[in-house]
């Protein structure tokens, strides 16, 4: 399989060769940046996490989030780490940090997990700040749409149906994982690839529907 890239414009395939890396400063317009000019832009080198503060885990949102990687003691440095793992945990707080990847400084942070085996700490890349928009941007304005105690207790009712003690994520597959093991099971065996059937499309309810419905009972009652 050959990976090609076309000019939007010319509808034309460009050759890595001819490709230049570059920031749109203004609307169709560009700084073009040699691989030079980005080596010298990157951050120092280190092979150290700098730990700059410790916060509460409540107080992090989680859209910031974007990958997440569990982090191991050196040997010879268990006792630490376990005492580490432990305060954080028992003061319930979380470590932030900057740690050196691929060229840039990488926000992070340290988050303490213990299950009734084991103990350990996760890494978790961080977005900044001007990398997340605002739920302003997208969302909606609560005051247009004031809810009513008869449509609240509906939704309770409706989301009491599906609610669960807490989350397991043994309950979820990878369904495309599935597939594509399956695949590979006919194909070695010599055989066509044949693919299950998608299950049936699930029935969505349309809860703002619903409680309009709900609504409408109430008031002729």
């Amino acid at each position: 399989m050959k990976q090609e890239f076309r000019c939007h414009v010319d509808n034309v395939v460009v050759e890595r060769t001819d490709m230049v890396k570059g920031f749109e400063f203004a609307k169709d317009q560009y700084v073009h940046f040699t691989d030079d000019d980005l080596k010298k832009l990157e951050s120092a080198k280190t092979d150290s996490l700098e730990i700059v503060e410790f916060v509460p885990m409540s107080s992090v949102d989680l859209v910031y989030i974007d990958k997440s990687y569990y982090v191991g003691p050196d040997k010879g440095c268990e006792r630490s780490y376990s005492l580490f793992t432990h305060a954080m945990y028992e003061k319930a707080v979380v470590a932030v940090g900057k740690y050196w990847t691929r060229g840039r400084l990488q926000l992070v942070i340290i988050e303490p997990v213990m299950t009734e085996k084991s103990i350990g700490l996760v890494m978790h890349y961080m977005y900044y700040e001007n990398e997340v928009r605002s739920l302003d941007e997208v969302g909606i304005n609560s005051h247009q749409f004031p809810t009513q105690p008869l449509e609240i207790k509906l939704a309770f009712q409706l989301i009491g149906q599906l609610e669960a003690s807490e989350f397991d994520a043994g309950k979820y597959r990878d369904e495309y994982q599935d597939r594509v093991r399956d695949a590979v099971d006919q194909k070695i065996a010599g055989r066509e690839i044949v693919l299950a059937e998608d299950a049936p499309e699930p029935v969505i309810l349309d809860l703002f529907e619903a409680l309009k419905r709900s609504v409408k009972s109430g008031e002729k009652t």
